[in-house]
């Protein structure tokens, strides 16, 4: 195939097996030796992992409402320069985004629209025989900007279920590439927030080979290579997503710490920042060459114990905080605090360089688009310029303590939330995950 295209894979709704389908097309192409890489639209740190591991190396986030287009276009070109087809896992539905805002913002459907990307639309037909290709029709001619190019079937109870429901998505004029079967096997098992991690599963390269010979088995190859179109061209990047917040920064990364996005750290390192890993739960303190501190989100309370007993780590943490900046972001922001009270309601004592204590004892889902701007000194990015980004936690505040807010909240919309987060000398934390400045 050409080199430089780009295919979406989409559904009408979250839980129809997108990463399931997306990771097996990657696992498979790369055997094939098709240069692949991933890309997820939305904001979205768990997705990313299985492409990673799929295809043998990461991609982007592209975000259709916080990044800018010209962003968004770079990143592509950039993952484009030494691959043959960059294969996006789109989120949610196709057409889901910024509830009330412009249309489709923040959708997949919006990517593909700015970007002349061709989808791929995945059904779940289980349980649906022609009502799929109704379904189809309505996704395919939603918005005449979004090119729904051929369907995948999933979760066919056979054959000849998987036959019918293609004759009826042909009448519309789409090819329909291929089907999967109904497998419990083949799902992934959840947590709060989302599929539990790559990381975390024994058997990830068997499933993942597994996925690949059923892909290569039922999926015509060669027909979704051809469907992939070169997307909307691209400038240079005029600056980068998030600017960094040091010349070498000591990053948290260890099962508590994972949700970092590749593309700030690129943008970070692109500035000339080193970017120096280490592990909390390990308890490794922040290297202390570094001239900035960064907790990431994750999933600290999983490991609120283990953090509260890595005392090298908390002491580090506060030593390093007397004379150089410390940010948080969301897990971060929790580990920050003064207690951290887990799910079973057991509280355990955090690094208190915050005055907050926060509990994921009776779990709220807290999710949407977030802009913020700094008040005072910013942790990154610029004073004068508006962040954007997301939040999307379980817990919430035990209590919210005295420390001056970093940050004023808007939601998408631009609707006031207040202020937020903390500060506290040369600490910073919020809930919010940035994404890149507007």
């Amino acid at each position: 195939m050409s080199a430089g295209r780009a295919l979406l894979v989409a559904a009408p709704a979250s839980g129809s097996g997108k990463t399931t389908l997306v990771s097996g097309l990657l696992r498979a192409l790369a055997q094939r030796g098709v240069r692949v890489r991933p890309a997820k639209s939305g904001p979205d740190y768990i997705d990313p992992a299985f492409h990673a591991a799929a295809a043998g190396r990461g991609g982007p986030n592209l975000d259709a409402w916080a990044m800018s287009r010209t962003l968004r276009a770079g990143l592509i070109a950039q993952a484009l320069e030494d691959a043959d087809l960059l294969l996006v896992e789109g989120a949610m539905g196709l057409f889901d985004g910024l509830a009330g805002g412009a249309r489709h913002a923040g959708s997949a459907a919006a990517l593909a629209a700015d970007h002349r990307i061709p989808v791929l639309l995945l059904v779940d037909v289980w349980q649906q025989f022609q009502t799929a290709a109704a379904v189809v029709r309505g996704l395919a001619t939603h918005d005449p900007d979004v090119r729904v190019a051929a369907v995948v079937l999933n979760r066919a109870a056979g054959e000849r279920h998987a036959q019918g429901v293609s004759a009826a998505v042909r009448e519309l004029g789409l090819p329909v590439l291929g089907w999967l079967p109904r497998d419990p096997a083949l799902e992934r098992p959840s947590r709060h927030l989302g599929l539990v991690q790559a990381s975390e599963h024994a058997d990830l390269e068997r499933w993942l080979d597994r996925l690949a010979q059923l892909v290569r088995e039922r999926i015509d190859l060669d027909a979704l290579c051809a469907l992939a179109a070169e997307p909307a061209p691209a400038g240079a990047l005029a600056e980068p997503a998030l600017a960094a917040p040091g010349k070498r920064v000591a990053l948290a990364a260890d099962a508590a710490f994972t949700f970092v996005y590749p593309h700030v750290l690129d943008a970070w390192q692109r500035q000339g920042a080193e970017v120096v890993r280490f592990s909390p739960l390990a308890d490794e303190p922040p290297p202390a060459h570094c001239d900035a501190c960064w907790l990431p989100g994750g999933y600290p309370e999983l490991h609120a114990a283990q953090l509260a007993r890595a005392t090298r780590f908390l002491q580090g943490l506060r030593d390093f905080a007397e004379t150089r900046p410390v940010h948080g972001e969301c897990g971060g922001y929790m580990v920050l605090g003064q207690v951290l009270e887990d799910g079973q309601g057991a509280r355990h004592r955090m690094a208190g360089l915050l005055g907050h204590s926060t509990s994921f004892a009776q779990p709220r889902l807290h999710l949407g688009y977030r802009e913020a701007r700094w008040r005072g000194e910013p942790a990154f990015g610029a004073a004068d310029r508006a962040l954007r980004g997301h939040e999307f936690h379980h817990s919430s505040l035990l209590d919210a303590g005295d420390d001056e807010p970093c940050v004023e909240l808007f939601d998408g919309l631009g609707t006031p939330l207040g202020p937020a987060g903390g500060r506290r000398g040369r600490v910073t934390g919020t809930f919010f995950h940035g994404i890149a400045t507007r």
